[in-house]
């Protein structure tokens, strides 16, 4: 999906940035409705069956999440898009915009990819409250964000003067870490199975950052607040009707 969305710079030679500034809203909303309906509610869930109160360990893991993306902010160096160029953030290094452009949006993936892992190990696990039905449904929404991930990577290395080859190739890299996390996240919820309340609670919590964090200030930095946060709301409604009725 994220191969889909850097895929643009075949067809056009510019996004108007009221639709990327407004698909960048959905892709918040997605990220939002995805990080309670998949996430915290069935972590609460799970936590009424420990010996602590319920939200104990899911707020633990929430707070934990936060502060694992917080610290990534600090220490990897990375750029946003939707930032100029001198705002990167992380540690100096002298790498180059293409390269903090394309860290920045790997930076998203790592918990998109906890979430998908998490949701599908506890699937497999046997959990109550987690099915195989939610976590594919899960997978789709998180698919359906990435495709303006995608866009925001390619499009700006393209205005750059980088081929159209190579800022799809940039594009579509970013999410190779996504798959990897998945697979730790899955071997994680198997193997620990009573750490899936704070591990769900983690991805919530780190999902939950980036939307305060980047994806919101950046879909409205522009001036498209409207759309950015009809986007979002959009975004939010899909996920929850997807997850109310197949998950």
């Amino acid at each position: 999906m994220t191969a889909i969305g850097a895929a643009a710079v075949f067809l056009v030679k510019k996004i108007n940035q009221k639709f990327l500034d407004a698909m960048l809203g959905f892709a918040g909303g997605i990220m939002i409705a995805v990080s309670y309906w998949s996430m915290l509610a069935p972590a609460i869930e799970l936590g009424k069956d420990k010996n602590l109160p319920a939200w104990l360990p899911v707020t633990f893991g929430f707070l934990l999440g936060g502060f694992f993306l917080w610290l990534l902010d600090k220490i990897l160096p990375h750029l946003n898009p939707s930032c100029p160029p001198d705002k990167v953030e992380g540690i100096k290094t002298p790498w180059h915009r293409n390269t903090l452009l394309i860290m920045a949006i790997t930076m998203h993936n790592i918990p998109e990819g906890l979430t998908i892992g998490v949701a599908f190990g506890a699937a497999a696990a046997g959990f109550p409250s987690a099915s195989l039905a939610s976590a594919i449904w899960l997978a789709i929404g998180i698919g359906i964000q990435n495709m303006p991930e995608g866009l925001a990577v390619s499009m700006p290395l393209r205005h750059e003067g980088v081929s159209r080859f190579r800022s799809f190739f940039y594009g579509q890299l970013s999410a190779v870490v996504e798959p990897v996390a998945a697979i730790i996240g899955a071997a994680v919820i198997v193997l620990v199975q009573a750490l899936v309340p704070y591990a769900l609670g983690f991805a919530a919590g780190a999902m939950i950052f980036i939307v305060i964090e980047e994806i919101i200030p950046g879909a409205q930095r522009c001036g498209n607040s409207d759309l950015a946060t009809i986007g979002g709301m959009l975004g939010f409604a899909l996920m929850m009707v997807l997850e109310v009725s197949f998950g």
